[in-house]
């Protein structure tokens, strides 16, 4: 029996998925079940095994295409393919393949030490969605800054304690993220996106934390993170980071985000810009920590200091409000007694 291998159902908002490996060359045999294709699409990568063991059509020089299936979902059967070799059914004259605009040639002495790499699937949508989102929102940045001395001495103070009763260590992406929740309840415009001439307002905060894997960055959700205490967001974090990395995040893990943090300080990164996750308003950049001279009470102190970015979609969120919702971030990260007391 030969039968067409359909896609499998990718999720909400993927519409288009590219081989990216196969594992299978003409001619070898298949057994059902047996994966014989990866899939990559914008948001996972996923396997796609043999519904049946397959040949008949590729031995009569024909596509699956071409043929009426009979099968119980459209699939193509033996008899179908008997069929239509006894109607004289033969493939189509291959179409000439569109051409192209290459790019000026490389000087001679260059060509031969480049190399030349396909972009994969997640990476040509990573370059798609974020020219997309540069051309549709009206995208700007504020900045200010954040003294860390509050966060990192409860941190030094309870992080043993913290990892012996939770089972997770006490980072800072639970302090930013619950912060972030707290200050999108009080401005809902940068928890909201456009739809056409409308603002949908989202009375709940889904964050997006921005994941460095080795096939591109991917945005995995805390869902309902602002009903969530700073030890479940670390939990939760920890489970999608290991998931990203390991490559098995599930769909579910990252659909439906409302707001996205992105941690650049991780790198090293002292100051950056952060390009909207469309089709969301806001997010929130952070950066690294370094200790800096500040003026505090008329005298100068040496004190640990993050620059904070929040870029945001001008159409709906005004500059009083995105400035706001950056000073509230400041201000609960350097009283974090606030994020337990929900002040």
């Amino acid at each position: 029996m030969a039968t067409e291998i359909r896609v499998p159902t990718l999720g909400e908002s993927v519409s288009e998925a590219t081989v990216g490996t196969w594992f299978k060359k003409v001619g070898d045999a298949i057994k059902a079940d047996e994966p014989i294709l990866e899939l990559e699409t914008d948001k996972v990568t996923i396997e796609v095994p043999a519904p049946a063991a397959a040949k008949l059509i590729a031995e009569n020089n024909l596509s699956a295409d071409q043929i009426d299936g009979s099968g119980k979902r459209g699939q193509v059967l033996k008899g179908d393919v008997l069929a239509a070799v006894a109607k004289g059914i033969s493939a189509p004259a291959a179409a000439e393949p569109a051409k192209v605009q290459a790019r000026a040639p490389a000087p001679a002495e260059d060509a031969a030490r480049e190399e030349r790499v396909k972009m994969t699937r997640l990476r040509q949508t990573i370059a798609r969605r974020l020219k997309d989102a540069q051309n549709t929102a009206a995208m700007l940045t504020t900045y200010n800054e954040v003294d860390m001395s509050a966060v990192m001495s409860l941190r030094s103070k309870y992080k043993d304690i913290f990892e012996k009763k939770h089972g997770v260590k006490l980072g800072f992406m639970g302090f930013f993220t619950k912060a972030v929740t707290h200050a999108l309840k009080e401005l809902p415009a940068v928890n909201a996106e456009v739809d056409g001439t409308e603002i949908i307002y989202k009375n709940f905060c889904h964050v997006g934390v921005a994941v460095g894997t080795d096939k591109g960055l991917v945005v995995p959700v805390v869902r309902d993170a602002d009903q969530m205490s700073i030890a479940e967001i670390e939990k939760e974090i920890g489970r999608l980071g290991k998931a990203a990395r390991d490559g098995t995040l599930s769909m579910a893990d990252m659909q439906g985000g409302t707001f996205t943090i992105s941690n650049g300080g991780v790198y090293g990164s002292l100051m950056s810009s952060p390009i909207l996750n469309a089709p969301q308003s806001g997010i929130l950049g952070m950066h690294k920590i370094q200790d800096r001279p500040v003026a505090i009470g008329g005298q100068v102190v040496i004190r640990p200091m993050m620059y904070l970015a929040l870029s945001y979609d001008h159409r709906i969120v005004d500059g009083k409000e995105a400035v706001t919702f950056l000073v509230r971030v400041k201000e609960s990260l350097e009283d974090p007694e606030r994020l337990v007391l929900d002040l």
